[in-house]
C-alpha cells in the first residue's frame, strides 16, 4: 500500500506456502478466511483473493469473503482435488458444472460490486478453442472477469486479449506468476492488450523467502547477523509501518 498499490491479490499458493503446504486443495474455507482477514484488517485497498474451486460450498465461500471485508474471488474449473495452474496433470470440470459454480457465486453475493472471477485451466486438455468458447460461456453465466490460466505465448496472450475483450467485451485478469508456462509481460503491454487485472502472485514471497533462506544459511556459519544490517527494515521502520508510536 505504502509503495503506491491500488489493490492486492491473495494468492492461494502462497497461503498454503506460508504454512508448509502445497498448492493442491489442502487448505479449507477455513483457513483461507483467517489467514486473509489479517491482510484485510490491515490495509485499505481492495483485495481480490483466491477461491480455488469453492471448497465445495461456492456460496458459502462468498457470504465469508464478503463478511471479512474482501472485494472479490477467482473460482477455477478443475476437479477437486485442484493442482497449480502452471503444472501438468490437471482435471477440468465440464463447463456447465463451472457455469454453475460462477451462478452460485454471483446469486449469493450481497454487494454487488463484489467480483466474481472465473479462471479456466482448460487450455490444455481443450486447446485455445475449447478455452475460448468457455471463457464466453463463464461471461454468459454472470462471471465478472475472466482468468485464462497458463497461456503460453505473448502472441496467445494478444489473441485473447483481441477475441475475449476487443471482439466480445469480456474483461480478462492475466497471471504473471514466474517459474511457469507464461511469459513474462509487463502489466502496460497487458494492458494494451485488453487485460483489466494483472496479478503477481507470489513474487513477494518468492523474494522474501530467497532472501531469508540465504540469511540463515549466512548468519548461522559466521555466528553473527551484523553483515545483515543495510538489509534489514528497522525497529523505527517497523513501528511507522504498523502506526505504532511507543
Amino acid at each position: 500500500q505504502r509503495a503506491g498499490a491500488k489493490g492486492l491479490y491473495i494468492s492461494g499458493a502462497a497461503l498454503s506456502a506460508c504454512v508448509g503446504k502445497t498448492d493442491t486443495g489442502l487448505l479449507s474455507l477455513e483457513d483461507f478466511v483467517t489467514l486473509s482477514k489479517p491482510i484485510v484488517d490491515a490495509v485499505g485497498l481492495p483485495i481480490i483473493c483466491d477461491a480455488d474451486t469453492g471448497f465445495g460450498d461456492v456460496a458459502s465461500c462468498v457470504k465469508a469473503y464478503e463478511g471479512i471485508g474482501l472485494c472479490g474471488l477467482h473460482l477455477e474449473d478443475q476437479v477437486f482435488p485442484k493442482r497449480c495452474g502452471h503444472l501438468e496433470g490437471k482435471a477440468i470440470v465440464s463447463t456447465q458444472e463451472m457455469c454453475e459454480r460462477i451462478q452460485e457465486a454471483v446469486t449469493a453475493k450481497q454487494d454487488s460490486n463484489f467480483l466474481v472471477i472465473a479462471r479456466s485451466d482448460s487450455l490444455a486438455q481443450e486447446g485455445i478453442e475449447g478455452l475460448l468458447d468457455r471463457a464466453k460461456a463463464y461471461k454468459a453465466a454472470g462471471a465478472d472477469l475472466v482468468f485464462c490460466e497458463a497461456l503460453t505465448s505473448k502472441t496467445m496472450f494478444q489473441d485473447v486479449g483481441d477475441t475475449l475483450y476487443k471482439k466480445e467485451g469480456i474483461f480478462l485478469m492475466a497471471n504473471m506468476t514466474e517459474f511457469g508456462k507464461s511469459p513474462l509481460i509487463s502489466a502496460k503491454d497487458l494492458f494494451g492488450m485488453g487485460y483489466k487485472l494483472v496479478i503477481f502472485p507470489v513474487s513477494a514471497l518468492r523474494v522474501a523467502m530467497k532472501a531469508t533462506e540465504y540469511f540463515y544459511k549466512e548468519s548461522l556459519k559466521v555466528g553473527s547477523q551484523k553483515g545483515f544490517l543495510d538489509d534489514m527494515q528497522s525497529r523505527s521502520e517497523l513501528y511507522d509501518l504498523l502506526d505504532y508510536k511507543p
